[in-house]
């Protein structure tokens, strides 16, 4: 899945999903130590645990952030299954 975000520095999310766990994540730009954090993070849970983890964080004066649009992202996907 590539979910194109809003909002924010990064411009897509990869999603690679396995059996209803994530299996990798790629933020396409943005700030790369922290979003590739937050990539392993989310690697190997469920899409629950990350959206329950990363909904509604807030990015400096933004309404939303990269690990929110990721929960935004991942909420998309269960709404499609």
């Amino acid at each position: 899945m590539v979910y194109q975000t809003e909002g924010v520095c990064s411009k897509e999310i990869h999603i690679e999903m396995e059996d209803g766990i994530i299996k990798d994540i790629a933020f396409m730009s943005g700030c790369n130590g922290s979003l590739k954090g937050i990539a392993q993070f989310a690697k190997g849970r469920t899409p629950e645990e990350v959206i329950k983890i990363c909904s509604g964080i807030l990015c400096h004066n933004r309404p939303t952030s990269c690990p929110d649009q990721l929960a935004t992202a991942l909420k998309g996907l269960q709404t499609k299954s």
